[in-house]
């Protein structure tokens, strides 16, 4: 499906609602401000996915997507290493960078990608008016090709594209780099477009 400009800037618009519902969340999560910047939007061949995520040691949180949009498809929140421990040390009060991700880091990267992927869905889906929820969430921490291309090689969705929110959450301390990874199924995406038409008029 070859998307149109005003189709991409529905989607980004899309993203920009559901990652301002997530950074507003992760702020009341973390009891400090976190500013995000506006989400750059990739939309590419679900092959070429690798090609835009670095090969860096990161962590993966994967959720299937479900509700009122059937058959769904998949929503991750990848961070690097570094931001995933960023992260943990603020929710965890910790300040050692030095170290690997642990029993207690994994199950507050779940914790938080759990609460940014639901503020995330609930943003866009009060937007199209349907129920968007995800699924429990997965935890994956590998190279982040590698980490990938496992997970394609598992899915059992009809999914042409990969939709990429790339994001900066910040703040008085720290840059979080965060990519919001949305793959739906072929049929949820036209879906998608269909409700968002009926919002702002034919794109």
């Amino acid at each position: 499906m070859r998307l149109t400009d005003v189709q991409l800037d529905a989607i980004r618009e899309l993203g920009n609602i559901g990652a301002a519902h997530a950074a507003t969340t992760l702020s009341q999560m973390l009891m400090c401000q976190i500013n995000m910047s506006v989400p750059e939007i990739l939309v590419v061949d679900i092959g070429r996915i690798c090609d835009h995520i670095g090969d860096e040691y990161s962590a993966m949180v994967v959720f299937q997507l479900q509700g009122e949009l059937e058959p769904g498809g998949y929503i991750i929140l990848l961070v690097s290493r570094e931001s995933a421990l960023r992260l943990t040390n603020t929710m965890l009060g910790m300040t050692d960078t030095d170290r690997e991700l642990g029993e207690m880091d994994q199950s507050a990267l779940l914790e938080i990608g759990n609460i940014m992927i639901s503020a995330f869905l609930d943003g866009t889906a009060e937007l199209l008016g349907i129920v968007m929820l995800p699924s429990p969430p997965e935890l994956a921490i590998d190279m982040a090709h590698a980490g990938m291309s496992s997970l394609l090689a598992t899915m059992d969705a009809d999914i042409d594209e990969v939709i990429l929110f790339r994001t900066e959450l910040m703040d008085e301390e720290h840059m979080v780099n965060s990519d919001i990874l949305f793959l739906p199924d072929t049929r949820t995406l036209a879906d998608i477009l269909r409700l968002l038409e009926s919002i702002v008029g034919p794109m």
